[in-house]
């Protein structure tokens, strides 16, 4: 062996023995900074720093309400008019009656004035009297009629036995004729002295037929006196 291999584990205890040492010293160095107060100094002073940190950072800003809007101003009422006092007016002097006229006065007779002519308002026309309304026109009347042609009333027969008694006389008959031109009604208005001659001329003009009487043109149910003459030729 050489002579370095027998120094080498000389040199290789003092190492170690020199890395076993200070760790052994930093554990004793550790023992006594706790058992002195080194350790809980330290921690006081970098705990506190954080803390402080924390406390001295600025709270959140608080967002206060918007405040309330005033109520819209109402306008002023207008002050009402105040009518400043009438000055009264200062009284008037008295006037007294003195009897005793002046020194200077002139003296004279007054005349009484003429009293003025009355005002005579003229006087209004009465009005003229409204003239009356004028009376309605009369109705046109058309009487009945049986001499119409178209008619062909036949004449009353004469009685045989009035003929050899020489029987003769005027008959006067009042008939109501209706608007169809029908007799509805025969009576004796005058006689002609003979019953037989009134009887037959009765008959013949119920068999009649007659042109119907009128009132303004419209036909009308009307009374009608028909004479009847019985002559012996």
């Amino acid at each position: 062996m050489s002579q370095p291999d027998r120094f080498a584990p000389a040199g290789g205890l003092s190492r170690n023995t020199v890395i076993v040492g200070s760790v052994v010293l930093f554990h004793v160095a550790a023992i006594w900074a706790l058992q002195s107060g080194l350790v809980r100094k330290a921690a006081e002073v970098i705990v506190p720093a954080e803390l402080l940190s924390e406390f001295i950072a600025p709270p959140a800003p608080k967002v206060a309400p918007p405040p309330p809007k005033p109520p819209a101003p109402t306008p002023p009422k207008p002050a009402p008019k105040v009518q400043a006092p009438k000055p009264t007016p200062a009284p008037m002097p008295l006037a007294i009656n003195d009897p005793t006229p002046a020194p200077n006065a002139p003296t004279g007779v007054t005349t009484p004035q003429p009293p003025a002519p009355p005002i005579t308002e003229p006087v209004a026309a009465a009005p003229a009297p409204a003239a009356p309304p004028a009376p309605p026109a009369p109705p046109k009347i058309e009487l009945p009629s049986s001499d119409a042609a178209y008619l062909n009333n036949p004449k009353p027969s004469y009685p045989a036995i009035s003929k050899r008694m020489g029987e003769q006389g005027k008959v006067v008959l009042r008939v109501l004729i209706g608007t169809d031109g029908a007799p509805q009604k025969v009576e004796i208005n005058k006689s002609s002295g003979y019953e037989r001659l009134d009887r037959q001329a009765q008959e013949a003009v119920m068999r009649w037929r007659f042109v119907p009487g009128k009132r303004n043109g419209v036909p009308e149910t009307m009374w009608n006196l028909v004479p009847v003459n019985f002559v012996l030729e």
